[in-house]
């Protein structure tokens, strides 16, 4: 997970032409403006539009789109296993792959030896008469090759997944909407289970076809509109679909995120390295330079999109929250979106005051944390906010999360479940949030 905000200046961005001797001109404090606020721009477009569905998902009855329950033990683990695939990451790129022109130069060694008369003789198969070092087939650039294949399948899926609604209003009223439906089983008889049961129509279709262009884009160019397109419908979707259960979770979630982050920012350069080495939409970024080169401007600063979803998930919680208290305010969710809009904004104040990259968390979760608990403090209502569980007020058919990383909550059983819930007498909400 990347989720440190960072700009050229410390070495997490590209900072200059290394290959030609060439150094960038440093940046105009419009453009350093435009792009700082452009990243707190889009940082708080999926958060906010991610809570509203994310209300209207739990709401929902297409098992499709069926949120993900996040427990307290999942949000335990969570920073564990991210500081290992982190780590992972990190040796992958920075240990196994050494330094490209080192490598290309072992390469080239391979492949031609000085013969005792002078001449260059050919080794047939370096693979077996030379020492052991990765193959070219298996350089970063391969790799890389490798997992923007994967990102764009993910891609152009949750950026089709994201713009559905507003195209929906778009197709006339006689539009041929033909319904259709995606089902893998394994097994037969009694023991046959749905792998996959994902039901879908022609406008999902359209939207798809849409996203496909976005993703040929990406893929083809590598360019930091596509890479943003990606990254906003990746956040938009995970603060729709994965739901904490309860504030104590939440706060357990970002508690050990905020550890996660200072230790990996400003503990070692693993995280940074990972950030540069990693070529995928998994970060936001803008250029600095925007106002001199236009679209092609290379000086980049960039936000982790673990900023923005995992703050995001908790202030969706909140927006819940605040429904079950049926009184018509949003006073937790406003508060926590402010107190986001605050932590980010002194992320990034602190960031171009040192010149060093900052685990953006450190400033986010003492905020979105602190601020919503302070008002609850004011109000009366610390035992209601701690009381409420979201999967028993608003999400009463909402797996739980029972292992991490594999999830519970398969098409499968969200299929029966949903099944379950048509056949059988329809719950309703309890109507009174203090019952909880």
């Amino acid at each position: 997970m990347d989720s440190a905000l960072s700009d050229p200046h410390n070495g997490s961005a590209e900072t200059g032409s290394a290959a030609n001797g060439t150094t960038r001109p440093p940046s105009t404090p419009e453009g350093i403006a435009l792009a700082y606020g452009s990243l707190l721009l889009m940082a708080l477009l999926p958060i906010f539009f991610g809570a509203l569905r994310s209300v209207r998902c739990a709401r929902g009855k297409n098992a499709s789109d069926m949120p993900e329950t996040i427990t307290s033990r999942d949000a335990a683990r969570f920073p564990i296993i991210a500081s290992c695939t982190l780590l992972g990451l990190y040796l992958f790129f920075k240990v196994y792959f050494p330094n490209k022109s080192y490598t290309g130069s072992v390469l080239k060694s391979w492949k031609t030896q000085k013969s005792k008369k002078g001449e260059t003789a050919v080794i047939q198969n370096p693979a077996r008469d030379s020492p052991r070092f990765p193959l070219e087939i298996f350089s970063q650039e391969y790799i890389n090759l490798l997992l923007s294949m994967y990102f764009f399948v993910l891609g152009i899926l949750a950026l089709s997944h994201t713009i559905s609604p507003f195209m929906n209003k778009f197709f006339p009223v006689n539009f041929p909407n033909r319904q259709y439906q995606l089902l893998f089983t394994q097994g037969s008889g009694e023991n046959k289970e749905e792998i996959i049961n994902y039901e879908f129509d022609t406008k999902d279709l359209v939207c798809l076809g849409l996203s496909s262009i976005v993703g040929v884009w990406y893929l083809l160019r590598k360019h930091w509109i596509a890479n943003n397109l990606f990254g906003l419908a990746f956040s938009l979707n995970g603060v729709e679909l994965l739901h904490l259960n309860n504030v104590s979770t939440g706060c357990i979630l970002l508690g050990g995120l905020f550890i996660y982050d200072v230790f990996w920012v400003f503990g070692t350069n693993v995280m940074v390295t990972v950030a540069k080495s990693f070529e995928a939409p998994i970060k936001l970024v803008f250029p600095q330079d925007l106002l001199e080169k236009g679209l092609e401007a290379d000086n980049f600063a960039m936000l982790g999109l673990g900023d923005i979803v995992i703050p995001g998930i908790f202030i969706a919680l909140l927006l819940r929250f605040d429904i079950s208290l049926k009184k018509n305010t949003h006073t937790y969710f406003y508060t926590s979106f402010a107190a986001y809009i605050f932590g980010l904004g002194l992320t990034i104040f602190i960031m171009h005051l040192f010149k060093h990259a900052q685990p953006a968390l450190l400033y986010l979760v003492p905020a979105c944390i602190g601020f919503p608990v302070l008002v609850a403090l004011a109000k009366g209502e610390v035992t209601e906010m701690f009381s409420y569980e979201s999967s028993a007020e608003i999400l009463p058919h909402t797996p739980r999360l029972t292992h991490f990383p594999t999830v519970s909550g398969s098409p499968a059983s969200l299929a029966d479940s949903m099944q379950q819930k048509r056949a059988g007498p329809r719950r309703r909400r309890p109507q009174n949030p203090s019952a909880m």
